[in-house]
């Protein structure tokens, strides 16, 4: 269903994303929908932007966008935790809490001037650890811990408490959860 033979014009180019999305029920990189539709990354950003307005349940992840169905990624236990440690270790972090099959939804900074600075993480996997630590670093970005002297939280979730309560144990054991 490739579009780079033709433009389109920009009401059905954010009916083909929307479609897309619905379909694909996996993250789609904002790079890949503009080189597929033969338009700059950031007309894609603008038309997410326009069907996020229409009340279009898209979320931007760190793999790519994802039209959230209803329930569908809902796992049965939540839990907010609170982390520290500087950037290095967040790789360690991550691999900790899905190799107990821990959900990590998303993280959570306190700015002292915007308040909460939430990304998106939804990351399940090692698969997905190595993909978020690989585009951090190929796009010299910053993690948000850096903004807070490492101090985050993160939403996790997982499809029991014993799942929850043992990840957490394994980022005490390496002194990165933060306790009272």
């Amino acid at each position: 269903m490739s579009q780079s033979s033709k433009k389109m014009r920009a009401n059905e180019r954010r009916e083909y994303i929307l479609a897309l999305l619905k379909q694909k029920g996996a993250p789609v990189t904002g790079s890949s929908l503009a080189e597929e539709m033969n338009v700059t990354r950031q007309v894609i950003v603008g038309d997410v932007s326009l069907l996020k307005a229409k009340n279009e349940p898209i979320v931007a992840t760190s793999q790519g966008y994802m039209y959230m169905m209803d329930g569908k990624e809902e796992l049965p236990y939540q839990r907010t935790i609170v982390c520290q440690h500087q950037g290095d270790d967040t790789e360690q972090e991550l691999n900790i809490l899905v190799d107990h099959g821990v959900h990590v939804q998303d993280v959570v900074v306190e700015h002292p001037i915007y308040g909460d600075l939430t990304a998106r993480l939804r990351i399940s996997n090692r698969r997905d650890v190595k993909k978020f630590i690989e585009k951090v670093n190929s796009t010299k970005a910053s993690y948000l811990l850096e903004l807070t002297d490492g101090i985050h939280t993160h939403t996790i979730a997982a499809d029991s408490q014993e799942a929850l309560d043992e990840a957490q144990m394994a980022l005490k054991e390496v002194g990165i959860l933060m306790t009272k």
